[in-house]
């Protein structure tokens, strides 16, 4: 049937490391919530140059930078200084685990990091 939309069985992914604290965090919330949601390691599934330019275009680059982790302090300070979008995204792509975790995608709609609130205000 011509303009036929099947529903998705996942309209939201959630991306990010498994083993992330923060991760878990998300995932817990999302099921108690009872919302449909597909995980996507992205350190595992090599998405991150598919995704990323969305990412920044919803979200904005600077947001998805973990600036607070392990990754970003291993950094040398040339890379970390005079940061602009296509130094950043070229950093994320070479080492996915600078991106804020985690990254969920509903729609168009992009929320980096987790944060109760905003997941309520967004998804319920």
């Amino acid at each position: 049937m011509s303009g036929f939309n099947a529903p998705q069985p996942h309209p939201c992914r959630l991306y990010g490391i498994r083993h992330c604290d923060t991760m878990k965090k998300a995932l817990v919330w999302l099921d108690n919530a009872g919302i449909a949601h597909e995980f996507v390691d992205y350190k595992q599934a090599g998405i991150v140059a598919d995704r990323l330019p969305h990412w920044c275009r919803q979200a904005g680059w600077e947001g998805l930078i973990n600036r607070r982790g392990l990754t970003w302090r291993r950094l040398d300070a040339a890379a970390r200084e005079a940061l602009d979008e296509p130094r950043a995204c070229a950093l994320m792509m070479q080492h996915p685990t600078l991106i804020r975790r985690p990254i969920l995608e509903c729609g168009e709609r992009v929320l980096v990091g987790f944060d109760v609130d905003r997941y309520r205000e967004v998804l319920a």
